[in-house]
């Protein structure tokens, strides 16, 4: 480093530019340079040839000319990250290796031939080995409620009344998320029994036994999906230290959404029209009206959504049905997922209208928590910057 008596032998070794040439170099305004000069981020001095005006230190503008550059990369690669971008959050949970969906290095499809909801919760929260039938835990339900309905009055209820997770042991978040689970399964579920999750649904919606287990094999299947929008909002406000309950709740109320949780409905949609007007006139009846063919293709699945095939392969739909498919998939050029994995089951087992979600919904509780806690539990806030763009 080279060392200055003075300023002119400073102004002697370094080169400078005039300010056009600086506010051009770094894309700003000249008043900005009067600002960066202010903040010590570049050096300046008065020209000789015109004492009204100013000259930069080329060293400075390059320097901070390259800041900026790196930035503005660092901020495109983390805007890019939003949107089916590279993984932002750290996660022993969940993954998508090769095209396969993975629960803490289990093979989410194999674990489905056997597992249930509340075994697979337990195995995404890393927790000690309990009897995987927790016992009913549901707030008092308002008379002649929906599913949808009774899940918010349950969490509202646990959200007002639960304390934070922050600071807390992973045991205890471990209990209150044996009892979350179990009151979800109770305000979906519509009968206060002890039976698992799809017993519960299959009672419901009047199932047999081998229904039962294709629900069962959902159920597994839907319980988590990484960092999909429901699971990130619940990860936020864990963040915030705030309770499991209220995780919970940011993670149900997102998964309202029609492009999330609510997104089969346009693909049973879809099913009902093929199943009346027949599958070639429904395709051309979506793309006529400018409406792209719902439930095929997943940017994360490029050869096909395994849980979508490992359902439809258990379910072995109508030939109908499985010629509308196959309709949606040749219109399209991609495989089915699992919105239209549900919606099939939904249509081929006359299940309410609503089934998809109250499935996705209950399923999805185990991953929510699984996150809710892992969040938790590292003490890390979740506060993104925004890429601010002045109005025109």
């Amino acid at each position: 480093m080279i060392d200055f008596v003075n300023l002119d032998q400073y102004n002697q070794y370094m080169s400078w530019i005039s300010a056009d040439a600086a506010a051009k170099r770094l894309n700003v305004k000249r008043q900005t340079l009067y600002a960066y000069v202010s903040r010590g981020l570049l050096t300046a001095c008065a020209d000789t040839d015109d004492p009204r005006a100013s000259l930069y230190a080329v060293e400075d503008v390059e320097a901070l000319a390259r800041r900026r550059a790196a930035g503005r990369k660092r901020a495109d690669i983390a805007e890019a990250t939003i949107a089916w971008g590279e993984p932002v959050l750290t996660s022993a949970i969940t993954t998508v290796r090769e095209g396969r969906l993975v629960y803490r290095d289990h093979d989410a499809v194999i674990l489905a031939e056997t597992a249930t909801l509340e075994e697979t919760a337990r195995l995404l929260w890393a927790g000690p080995s309990r009897d995987p039938s927790a016992p009913s835990y549901g707030a008092t339900q308002p008379e002649n409620a929906n599913a949808k309905e009774r899940a918010l009055f349950f969490l509202a209820t646990r959200v007002a009344s639960d304390p934070p997770s922050f600071g807390r042991a992973q045991e205890a978040l471990i209990l209150e998320s044996e009892s979350l689970l179990a009151g979800m399964t109770c305000a979906l579920g519509g009968i206060q029994t002890d039976a698992p999750m799809h017993e519960r649904l299959a009672q419901q919606w009047g199932l047999g036994r081998m229904q039962a287990d294709l629900l069962r094999r959902t159920l597994v299947l839907l319980a988590d999906h990484e960092l999909n929008p429901s699971t990130f909002a619940a990860r936020v406000a864990a963040s915030t230290g705030a309770s499991l309950a209220a995780a919970m709740m940011a993670g149900f109320a997102t998964l309202t959404g029609p492009r999330h949780g609510e997104a089969a409905a346009r693909a049973l949609d879809f099913l009902k029209s093929a199943n009346t007007i027949g599958a070639d006139l429904a395709v051309m009846a979506w793309l006529a009206r400018a409406q792209a063919i719902p439930a095929t293709g997943h940017p994360l699945y490029p050869s096909g959504d395994p849980r979508a095939a490992a359902i439809l392969s258990a379910l072995r739909p109508s030939h109908q049905t499985c010629a509308l498919i196959e309709a949606a998939e040749a219109a399209t050029g991609n495989k089915a997922n699992v919105d239209m994995a549900l919606a099939a089951l939904t249509h081929e087992l006359e299940l309410p209208s609503d089934a998809p979600f109250i499935l996705f919904a209950a399923a999805r509780t185990a991953g929510w928590l699984a996150h809710a806690m892992e969040q938790a539990l590292s003490g890390l806030p979740i506060r993104p910057r925004a890429n601010f763009v002045p109005s025109p």
